[in-house]
Formats: structure tokens, sequence, C-alpha cells
């Protein structure tokens, strides 16, 4: 059953990411890709759901949490379409679910599981991710808007770029994404600082002080935005300051932890 609802959810991700291809080189917007894409991210979903029933838990594991978050990611795009046309994300994010479903099924890992947490440790984990999956969209649209940005002072921009919305719709995605991440960064960070015994422990150090640096850049950046109009390029290169920081704070440790090193 598994399998089949995973073969089902790939092959209709990158079905999805076709069609959206061929609209956005057509240049017209139809429903199909989205529809393709819900059904792939349902059967995802229930992947999950089915995967957490036999465990009794979330399997946090590098490759479960990756896929796991490319999820999280997929269906608060597919949320954000029914107000804004922001479909053509999927073109990136559509793709890179397929294929973390494709590694998390073919690749099986030591079970890492959320109930071998108490509560307060799992609020700091969703939260976690959470966060990290909302500001993963918020990088993503950084770079479209940059790109967007430098092609329409070209003429005439790329058949993309054209078919995307304007750039206040696009910045002001940006932004909305930005907000609701960073609040589930702090839920993170101030769970983290009142339930985790030694947050600066050594393998949780850089961690912690990387996710801290990445919640100053972005709560600078929206205040930035508030208080002096800041925009474009600056809104850019903060973006992708504080969403690399948190990449490496999130993965870098249990890449190499796990991955290479082979512990748990």
């Amino acid at each position: 059953m598994n399998t089949t609802l995973a073969t089902f959810s790939i092959c209709t991700y990158l079905a999805s990411t076709l069609f959206i291809a061929r609209d956005t080189h057509q240049n017209r917007r139809q429903h199909t890709p989205l529809y393709l894409a819900w059904a792939a991210a349902c059967a995802h979903l229930l992947y999950t759901a089915i995967a957490f029933q036999q465990n009794n838990s979330f399997n946090f594991s590098f490759i479960s949490t990756a896929s796991l978050i490319s999820l999280i990611v997929a269906l608060l795009l597919l949320m954000a379409t029914l107000t804004k046309p922001v479909e053509k994300l999927g073109v990136v994010i559509f793709p890179i679910a397929a294929i973390m479903l494709a590694l998390e099924l073919n690749l099986p890992e030591k079970p890492h599981l959320l109930h071998t947490h108490n509560w307060q440790m799992s609020v700091h984990i969703l939260t976690s991710i959470i966060a990290f999956s909302l500001l993963n969209i918020a990088a993503l649209q950084a770079v479209l808007l940059a790109i967007q940005d430098q092609q329409l002072k070209s003429h005439p921009p790329k058949r993309l770029i054209q078919s995307l919305p304007s750039l206040q719709t696009m910045e002001s995605l940006l932004f909305q994404m930005l907000g609701t991440g960073l609040f589930f960064l702090t839920i993170s960070l101030i769970s983290g600082f009142i339930f985790i015994e030694d947050l600066f422990a050594q393998h949780l150090a850089h961690k912690t002080v990387l996710s801290i640096i990445a919640w100053i850049i972005f709560s600078s950046l929206l205040i930035g935005r508030l208080r002096y109009g800041w925009r474009g390029k600056t809104a850019v290169r903060w973006t992708l300051t504080g969403f690399v920081l948190l990449l490496l704070a999130y993965f870098g440790s249990k890449l190499v932890l796990e991955l290479i090193l082979k512990k748990t």
C-alpha cells in the first residue's frame, strides 16, 4: 500500500511539473497541473500518515525529515495558489518533493522516532520543521523575485518571468511567508531555550547559534520593511542569507552524523 501511494505521488508530482512547464512555455494557465499536484500531495500525506501509524510516531531520520519538509512546502504552496497565481513555483518544489519521497521509499534508514521525546521536545521539533518549510518557500520566492526584477529590465523578458505574478504580488507573498516563518521560528527557539536542558551543548551549539543569527536577520528585514520600506535586492539578499544559515543549522550536522559518520 505504501509503495503504491508513494509511486502514485511521485508520478503525479512529476506530471504536474511537466504540465506547469508546458503551460509556461505556451504562456497560458490551466487547472490540470494544480489538480495533479493536489493528488500528489494528498497521496504523499497519506503515505506519511500510514508510516506515522506504523511507527506510532514521526520518523525524523535525515531523508524522512527532508521528505516531510518537502510535503509541507508543497502543501503550503498549493494553499497559497487558492488566493494568488503562484503555481509556477511548483516547477521547482514538486520535483524536489518527488525526489525526497523516492529517496525515502528506496533508502530506508534507522528510524529516529518522535515518541522517544516528551511533548515539549515534540513542540520544538515540529515548529522548527514548519518554520523551515515556510522560509524555504520564502527563499525560493526571493530567487524568483531577483530573476524577475533582472529580466523585466530586458526586452522582452523570458516566458517564465512573463507568467509570474507582478513584482508587487511576488514581494507581498515573500514578506507574508517571512512573517509566518519567523513566527514559528520564534516559537521553536523559545521552546528550545525553555525545554532543552543545555541548548549550547557541543552537538547543539552550532545549530543554536546559526538559528539565532537567522532569526536576527529575518527580524531585522521585517523591521526594515515596516520602518524603511526595504524591498528588492535588499530583501532578496537578507532572505537568502538567513535561509542558508537555517539550512546549515537544520541539516548540516544531521547530514554529517547520519549519512557520513553513520551515527544516531
